[in-house]
C-alpha cells in the first residue's frame, strides 16, 4: 500500500497523516491512502497565477492547441498502464475506454479547435460595429485570457475524463488549472498526471493536482479565477455560496446530479427497430460504469399501454448482463467505486421503494463472476416501477447513483413532457421516436429543462454516441437541479475562461490591437502584388486597389448562358415594373467572378497555392450595365499551419477582405476569401 501524492508548486508532495484509505473496488483490498492535509493551497494558487498563467498567456491559440495534441498523443502511448489501474476502480474495459480514451479524445477535439481561432493569444468575438457615419470610430469585442486559475473540483467517479474534459478547455483558453478529483479513485488521476508532468509538454504551473480534500482552497480565490464543480447539488450550493466566491464574484460552474430521463415515443411498437434501440439504450445506461454517471438514465417514461411489454423486454436484457471481475472478458458490468458508494446506493433505493416496487434485480444479493460479491462493491442492476409518477414526488427527487432506474407510465406526449420537467432541470434527456411531430413537441416542450436532448431512431442509431455521452463540441450542463452551468461546448467553453472586453477606437487602432484588418483602416500599398509575397512577407493591411472594369449587358447575358442562371432580373427584356430593380441587373456571382479577375495576379506562378473558400459574401447594391467596378483587396488575417507530414509544403492560411466598389465609390459587395500561401523556401 502506498500514499497517493499531490502535485503542487512543481513538486510531488504527500499530505500529513494517513488520510482516507482507498480500496480495490473489485476485491475490497486496501491499495492506497490519500490526504491533502497540511498543504498550502494559497501558495498553490499563487504559483498557478504567477508561473503557469503568464506562460500560457504568451502562447497563441495555435501553440496551445498543438500542446494539447502532443499531450493526447503522448497519453495514448500509456493506455495499457492506465487501463490496468482503471480495473481497480471497478470499471470494465468498455467503462475504462469511456473514461480514459474519451478523456484523451477531448484533448484531440480541443486541439482541433485551434483552426477556428487566430494565431494570437487572444481573439475577436463577433462582428465589428461602425459607430460613426465617416467610419472613423468603431467598436469590437475582444476575448482575453483571465489572469487567474481554473479550480476543478470533481466528486464523481470519472478520474480521467473528469479531469481531461475540463483542462482541455482552460488550457486552450490560456488559463492554468488545479484539479481535485474524487478521492476514492484519485490514484488513477494521479497516474495520469504523473505521465503528463513527466512528458514536459505543459509549462510549469499549468497543471496541479490535489488528491484528498479541497480544504480551504476556495477561501483564497480571486476575481480572475474560475471554479467548476461536479458533484451533488447540496455540496455544490454550499461551495457556490462561499464568502470569497461571492465577495470576488468568481465564476462558478456547477454540474450537479440530475434525474435524467428517456422517453419511448407513442409511435414506437415492439415490431419496429426503434423498440430494440430503446431497450438497448436503457440497458446500456443502467449498466455502463455501473450506473455511476451524472448523465445516466434514472427515469424511464413509457406509454401506459406498453409498460408490460417494456418491463419484460428490459428484464430479459438485464438478465443477459454478466456482473463481476472486470478483468474477466465475459463481464459486462463491474462494481461500484467502493463500499461507501454501495451503502449510499442502497439507502437511496430504500427511499425510492417507499413509492415504487422492484421489477428486476435484488437489493440484498447479486450473482457475480470471478469475484466475491461481499468483498467487492457489487450491486445488482435494479429496475423499479412507479405506477403513479404524478402522485409520488420522491421518484423525481431521489437519485440512487448506481445501476438503478425507474419505469413510469404516461398517457400522451404532453404528459411525458410534464413528467420530464418534474426533475427540475437535468443534464440530458432522450426520446426514441420516428415521428417528427412528436420529436418537435418534446424538444420544444422539455428543452428549457435540459442541457441536451437526444432524438434517437433507426436513422441515427448506428452513429449515435448515446444518451450518456457528452461531446466536447456540445454544451454539457443543465438548468435548475443540474447546476445551471455549461461545460465544454467547443468555442463557447473556451470563452468561459476569457474576459470579454468592448474596445472602441479608430479602425486603424482596432486593427493594430486585434491583428485583424478592420474595414475602413488605412491599407499598406506596397509596390509588389500581395500574391507575389510569401506567407511570412505578408503584413496585415497589405492592400491592392485594382483597375476599373466596365460592366456591360453583354457580360451579363454571357454569364447567364454560361451559368444557366436566367433569373428574370438578369434578362434585358424583363418588365421591371413592380420589381426591386430599375433594369437588367448583374448576377452577384458575376460581380464576384469579375472581382477575382481584377485582384488575382494572373499567368505567373506565385506563392498562392490555392483559393479554398469564400466567407461572409454579401451583395449590397445592384450593379447595372454601364457601372464601373474596382476592388479594394486587403490582407485581413494570417493563420500559420503546421505540417501534417514532413513532405508537406510549408504554408499558412491568409484571409483577404474583398470590397467591390462602383463608380459612386459605394460598396456593391463584400466578402472574405481564404487562400493557402506558401512559406519562403529555406535556402
Amino acid at each position: 500500500m502506498y500514499t497517493v501524492e499531490n502535485f503542487l508548486m512543481g513538486q510531488w508532495v504527500k499530505g500529513e497523516g494517513d488520510g482516507q484509505l482507498l480500496y480495490n473496488a473489485v476485491t475490497g483490498e486496501p491499495i492506497a491512502n490519500a490526504t491533502s492535509k497540511g498543504l498550502d493551497f494559497a501558495a498553490a494558487l499563487h504559483y498557478a497565477r504567477s508561473k503557469g498563467n503568464p506562460a500560457l498567456r504568451k502562447m497563441s491559440f495555435h501553440e496551445r492547441g498543438l500542446m494539447l495534441r502532443a499531450l493526447a498523443l503522448y497519453l495514448r502511448e500509456h493506455l495499457e498502464e492506465l487501463y490496468y489501474i482503471s480495473y481497480q476502480t471497478g470499471a470494465t474495459k468498455a467503462d475504462s475506454w469511456v473514461d480514459i480514451e474519451g478523456g484523451i479524445g477531448n484533448l484531440f477535439s480541443y486541439a482541433s479547435l485551434r483552426r477556428k481561432l487566430p494565431d494570437t493569444p487572444y481573439c475577436l468575438d463577433g462582428e465589428h460595429h461602425p459607430l460613426g457615419k465617416a467610419n472613423t470610430f468603431m467598436g469590437h469585442h475582444l476575448l482575453i485570457p483571465k489572469e487567474g486559475v481554473a479550480i476543478h473540483i470533481n466528486a464523481f467517479n470519472f478520474p480521467v475524463w473528469g479531469m481531461l474534459e475540463k483542462i482541455a478547455v482552460n488550457l486552450l483558453a490560456g488559463v492554468p488549472a488545479i484539479v481535485k478529483p474524487a478521492t476514492v479513485t484519485s490514484y488513477l488521476t494521479e497516474a495520469v498526471v504523473k505521465r503528463i508532468i513527466a512528458s514536459g509538454i505543459l509549462p510549469d504551473g499549468a497543471l496541479q493536482l490535489i488528491c484528498g480534500s479541497a480544504g480551504d482552497i476556495l477561501d483564497h480565490v480571486q476575481s480572475q479565477d474560475v471554479v467548476t464543480f461536479t458533484g451533488s447539488a447540496t455540496t455544490g450550493l454550499m461551495l457556490k455560496s462561499g464568502k470569497r466566491i461571492l465577495a470576488e464574484n468568481v465564476p462558478f460552474t456547477m454540474e450537479a446530479d440530475s434525474l435524467n430521463c428517456i422517453v419511448l415515443g407513442e409511435d414506437v411498437t415492439p415490431t419496429m427497430p426503434e423498440w430494440d434501440i430503446f431497450i438497448k439504450e436503457v440497458r446500456r445506461e443502467i449498466t455502463t460504469k455501473s450506473g455511476q454517471r451524472c448523465t445516466a438514465v434514472r427515469r424511464i417514461f413509457v406509454p401506459e399501454n406498453k409498460i408490460e411489454d417494456v418491463q419484460k423486454a428490459l428484464s430479459a436484457a438485464l438478465a443477459q448482463n454478466i456482473i463481476g471481475n472486470p478483468l474477466n472478458p465475459k463481464v459486462r458490468m463491474g462494481s461500484l467505486a467502493g463500499e461507501t458508494q454501495r451503502n449510499e446506493v442502497k439507502a437511496q433505493v430504500n427511499k425510492l421503494l417507499e413509492t415504487s416496487s422492484i421489477l428486476y434485480g435484488s437489493l440484498d444479493s447479486v450473482e457475480v463472476l470471478d469475484a466475491d460479491p461481499i468483498k467487492g462493491a457489487f450491486v445488482s442492476p435494479l429496475l423499479l416501477l412507479n405506477e403513479n409518477p404524478f402522485g409520488n414526488s420522491n421518484v423525481h427527487e431521489v437519485e440512487a447513483f448506481g445501476p438503478v432506474a425507474t419505469l413510469m407510465p404516461y398517457k400522451h406526449t404532453e404528459e411525458a413532457i410534464s413528467l420530464a420537467k418534474l426533475g427540475k432541470g437535468s443534464l440530458v434527456s432522450s426520446i426514441v421516436t420516428t415521428d417528427p411531430t412528436i420529436a418537435t413537441e418534446y424538444v420544444i416542450g422539455a428543452g428549457n429543462y435540459h442541457g441536451r436532448i437526444l432524438v434517437l431512431n433507426d436513422q441515427c442509431a448506428k452513429e449515435s454516441t448515446g444518451h450518456g455521452s457528452p461531446l466536447p463540441l456540445l454544451v454539457h450542463g443543465g438548468p435548475g437541479r443540474a447546476g445551471g452551468g455549461e461545460e465544454m461546448g467547443g468555442l463557447r467553453g473556451v470563452k468561459h475562461y476569457m474576459q470579454r472586453v468592448a474596445v472602441q477606437g479608430s479602425p486603424d487602432m482596432i486593427t493594430a490591437i486585434s491583428k485583424v484588418y478592420q474595414p475602413g483602416a488605412t491599407g499598406n500599398t506596397p509596390t509588389i502584388h500581395p500574391f507575389k509575397k510569401y506567407f511570412e512577407e505578408l503584413v496585415i493591411g497589405d492592400q491592392l486597389i485594382t483597375e476599373k472594369r466596365l460592366i456591360t449587358a453583354e457580360d451579363i447575358n454571357a454569364f447567364a448562358d454560361l451559368s444557366g442562371d436566367h433569373f428574370y432580373a438578369h434578362l434585358e427584356n424583363t418588365d421591371f415594373n413592380g420589381t426591386m430593380f430599375e433594369k437588367q441587373v448583374a448576377h452577384g456571382y458575376l460581380i464576384m467572378s469579375m472581382a477575382a479577375g481584377l485582384f488575382v495576379d494572373s499567368y505567373e506562378k506565385n506563392p498562392v497555392l490555392l483559393n479554398y473558400g469564400i466567407d461572409e459574401l454579401r451583395f449590397t447594391k445592384p450593379v447595372y450595365p454601364g457601372s464601373e467596378m474596382h476592388i479594394r483587396f486587403t490582407c485581413k488575417e494570417k493563420i500559420r499551419q503546421e505540417k501534417k507530414e514532413p513532405t508537406d509544403i510549408d504554408k499558412g492560411i491568409v484571409k483577404w477582405l474583398v470590397e467591390m466598389i462602383d463608380e459612386t465609390n459605394e460598396l456593391t459587395g463584400i466578402a472574405t476569401i481564404l487562400t493557402m500561401v506558401a512559406k519562403k523556401p529555406i535556402q
